[in-house]
């Protein structure tokens, strides 16, 4: 019996694949990264040296003074890879983040009250569904021009129609248990039910899709600032990287390469996090 018991827990939870454990790996140490390189001593993104200008990586005829090489004005690519980094991330956080709030807030409301605003909740759910977001930014983006606050705001409408979706599905699911038909009966106000039980039990779900809507949100922010809509300088992100480097990739072609594989990998292992995650508790 104990065999059987101590089994159990094992098929219930599998171990982290090797897939997730490099994922997580690489993102730690992009966090460390960003976390402790501004902090060095002589060191600037900024920096310019026309001296060492489009000096190719180590391994393509460079030095480990530039180990990812240089662009146009001399400027390390590896700092500066940094500092877009630390700008993306920052962004695509704060953009889930209120893409959540959003998302969640309206589809508890859209539970608990029903009737018609949960009509207009979903009409807007499905009219955001419908519309290619990338068409409503660049439109934004155009008219309001390019602010990083509005940029913030914008990239935070994204995805909020997932979060609504399913907090609305699993509040309605929520209402019939018996633990909130008990506190309701004994007089506990609705906002307490929901910020204090409702909200925990649906939380890793939510949190799972915030995982999923995380590398969107990067891929926009970098098509964004590719097209020259999103960051401008002197602020510089993985998109803004790109961007600039396309026009060097015969001469310079790391300049565009080195941030590129950059958003590919940032993308996929969060991806990867989410797909494990998902899994975990959907076996749980």
């Amino acid at each position: 019996m104990s065999v059987v018991a101590s089994e159990k827990p094992a098929r219930r939870f599998p171990g982290m694949p090797l897939a997730a454990q490099i994922s997580i790996l690489w993102l730690v140490v992009c966090l460390s990264l960003i976390i402790i390189v501004p902090f060095l001593p002589g060191v600037s993104e900024a920096k310019v040296n026309l001296l060492t200008r489009l000096k190719p990586p180590v391994g393509f005829g460079g030095t480990w003074a530039h180990f990812l090489g240089t662009d146009d004005l001399g400027r390390d690519i590896f700092l500066r890879l940094v500092a877009s980094l630390r700008t993306s991330l920052a962004l695509a956080l704060g953009a889930t983040i209120i893409s959540a709030f959003i998302g969640t807030t309206l589809g508890i409301l859209a539970a608990h009250f029903r009737g018609w605003v949960d009509q207009l909740i979903v009409a807007a759910v499905d009219a955001q569904a419908s519309v290619p977001f990338i068409i409503v930014s660049l439109t934004l983006t155009a008219f309001f021009g390019n602010n990083i606050f509005l940029f913030i705001f914008i990239l935070g409408m994204f995805g909020w129609e997932r979060f609504a979706r399913l907090s609305r599905a699993m509040t309605l699911a929520s209402r019939g248990r018996g633990y909130v038909l008990a506190m309701n009966t004994l007089g506990f106000p609705w906002p307490r039910i929901y910020l204090r039980h409702v909200l925990p039990n649906i939380a890793s779900t939510l949190l799972v899709t915030a995982t999923i809507n995380f590398p969107e949100v990067i891929l926009l922010e970098t098509s964004l600032s590719f097209l020259g809509l999103g960051i401008q300088p002197p602020m510089s992100s993985l998109g803004n990287m790109l961007g600039f480097g396309r026009s060097y990739l015969l001469t310079g072609w790391w300049i565009a390469v080195v941030p590129g594989i950059t958003i590919f990998l940032c993308t996929l292992t969060v991806s990867i996090i989410g797909d494990w995650a998902r899994n975990v508790i959907g076996r749980a």
